[in-house]
């Protein structure tokens, strides 16, 4: 039995375990009615397009299956994601509503009613609803602490600052900062008189990244009437975190009178709106999309204008390889702002590269830097990583050099121009400028694992300063441990060095972290080699030979040396 016939009959045993599971959950008078090759199909379908994130596709087959929450609890919670991440929030809380009819509720369900009359300014009952969601089966202590804040919003109408404060401290110390972040909402919507300090102590902690509220309290200030102090507060945040979009268009709204986004403090449904945001942005660094979507779509439903929340969405889809939504919401953002036009500019050119589509891409981000009417030494910075990273490198080399002529060493982007300008010059062949860029950007920043890598292995591959580029290596390996690159630039340095058997070590374990690229594995054939393995080492030489990847110079000279070994 080859292969492929093992693992599809091993697929088949394991479609034939879940459908197996999947029945027996059933009741008998259900079984009857869902018994069917069509019902099984929709159901399975619904299911792999919901985890693969096509949410609207998932909705067209789990829509066929009304009736099976009575019997198959999980299938609820299911249809909601499907519903809501898809836009039908109405049907979701329809659905919703059913199921609390019939004593069927989940910690989803529960949710979005209370979500839905929170909108509609009704507390006792969303109140009633994050309650029961409260003590529901959430997924995660996180879910369970969302509904217990969101409950406190609910009747905060009904409280006064001290009594809000109060409530807030009763809730899970283990999200510490979630409370700092909601104490200070409650101060802004209470007009409370330590609003400034609050805001102050957040975005002054240094442990924790909190640049998002600068945008918040430069936002209040403004709606209090002090425009030059929210004007202060968005440009020294913008010292501290340049590329951040959210600060980077108020900046442009503060000196334009106009308002790119809908955001109030004492309107508790744009804080509710925020908070579950929180929980989203969350589950998307965990890599759980699905969930990050269906919290991002619930605070749009309750804050629909304020676009910074399409751009996780956006991101979440790019993150799983949606291109089509992911440039959709983008190309929605681009009449939003100066700075969301320029950025959701970048993001498409980056999609149309995941396409195929490198002219194409070039053409509309040389076309948007090109219009920007103030083009700042970041905007600058991030066209030119973009030509290098697609190897235009000579007019890369251009736009770097433009940034150098502006800037000073002691300039936060230094150390990254001078490296990319010397990763440019070194592609062309025009090593004595490489090097002179890449040594200046090691002087202001010597921690560099990267930049300390591609130095000493182009010193290697030269035959020059190895003892130099082994000390500079074993550095680099500290600073950044487990990378392969690294760990395959000190093997060979050390195979360099003739030190075969040390050079074996490190190579090895660089082809375990990188085991299809084409360079490593040579390398890794060459150590073998040099310590009487010569099978193996043809083994690998030949595995590169077959990689699609790899270069037509990298296996002419893998033709050379597969009978004889390397030429030392």
């Amino acid at each position: 039995m080859n292969i492929f016939a093992l693992i599809s009959k091993i697929i088949g045993h394991l479609l034939f375990v879940i459908i197996f599971i999947f029945f027996s959950t059933l009741q008998a008078k259900e079984y009857k009615k869902f018994n069917n090759t069509d019902f099984v199909a929709d159901y399975f379908s619904g299911i792999l397009l919901l985890n693969q994130s096509k949410y609207n596709d998932s909705y067209k087959y789990l829509k066929k299956l009304d009736g099976l929450e009575e019997s198959h609890p999980t299938f609820s919670s299911k249809y909601l994601y499907s519903l809501v991440n898809s836009g039908n929030f109405s049907q979701a809380v329809s659905f919703s509503k059913k199921l609390d009819r019939e004593n069927k509720g989940s910690f989803e369900s529960d949710l979005i009613i209370g979500i839905h009359y929170l909108k509609k300014s009704k507390y006792e009952l969303s109140s009633k609803y994050f309650s029961k969601a409260k003590k529901s089966n959430s997924r995660t202590l996180l879910d369970s602490y969302i509904a217990d804040s969101l409950n406190n919003w609910s009747y905060i109408r009904n409280n006064d600052l001290n009594g809000a404060l109060a409530k807030l401290n009763q809730l899970d110390d283990r999200f510490e900062n979630l409370k700092k972040i909601q104490a200070v909402f409650l101060n802004c919507f209470f007009k409370g008189k330590d609003t400034k300090i609050t805001f102050e102590k957040l975005i002054s902690n240094k442990q924790t990244d909190f640049s998002r509220y600068h945008y918040f309290y430069a936002k209040f200030l403004d709606s209090s009437g002090e425009r030059e102090k929210a004007k202060k507060i968005i440009s020294d945040a913008l010292i501290k975190y340049p590329r951040n979009l959210l600060l980077n268009q108020y900046k442009i709204d503060l000196e334009s009178l106009e308002n790119s986004f809908n955001f109030d403090c004492e309107n508790e449904t744009d804080v509710v709106a925020e908070i579950i945001y929180i929980a989203a942005n969350a589950f998307s660094s965990q890599s759980i999309f699905t969930l990050s979507n269906f919290y991002l779509n619930l605070s749009k439903y309750l804050n629909n204008n304020f676009y910074a929340f399409d751009t996780l969405l956006a991101e979440n889809f790019y993150k799983i390889g949606d291109y089509s939504n992911a440039k959709k919401i983008y190309k929605g953002l681009i009449n939003k702002g100066a700075a969301f036009e320029w950025y959701s500019n970048k993001q498409i050119s980056r999609i149309l590269l995941k396409e195929k589509k490198k002219d194409k891409s070039l053409k509309l981000l040389k076309e948007s830097y090109d219009a920007l009417p103030n083009k700042g030494v970041y905007e600058t910075f991030d066209y030119a990583e973009f030509l290098k990273n697609n190897e235009e490198f000579e007019d890369s080399i251009k736009y770097y050099t433009n940034i150098l002529n502006q800037i000073e060493k002691d300039h936060p982007l230094y150390p990254e121009v001078t490296d990319g300008r010397g990763v440019s010059y070194e592609r062309i062949g025009q090593w004595d400028k490489a090097e002179k860029d890449l040594i200046s950007s090691l002087e202001v920043n010597p921690d560099q694992a990267y930049v300390i890598n591609y130095l000493a292995y182009s010193w290697i591959e030269q035959g020059i300063n190895i003892e130099k580029s082994l000390e500079m290596l074993r550095k680099a390996n500290e600073i950044k441990q487990n990378d392969g690159y690294i760990i395959d630039s000190l093997g060979w340095a050390l195979f360099k060095l003739k030190k075969y058997e040390e050079a074996k070590k490190y190579l090895e374990l660089a082809v375990r972290l990188m085991p299809s690229d084409p360079v490593v594995n040579d390398h890794y054939g060459d150590s073998l080699w040099m310590t009487g393995n010569k099978i193996q080492a043809r083994y690998f030489w030949n595995y590169v030979l077959n990689l699609d990847k790899t270069e037509i110079d990298l296996k002419e000279k893998i033709n050379l040396k597969i009978y004889d070994g390397p030429r030392i």
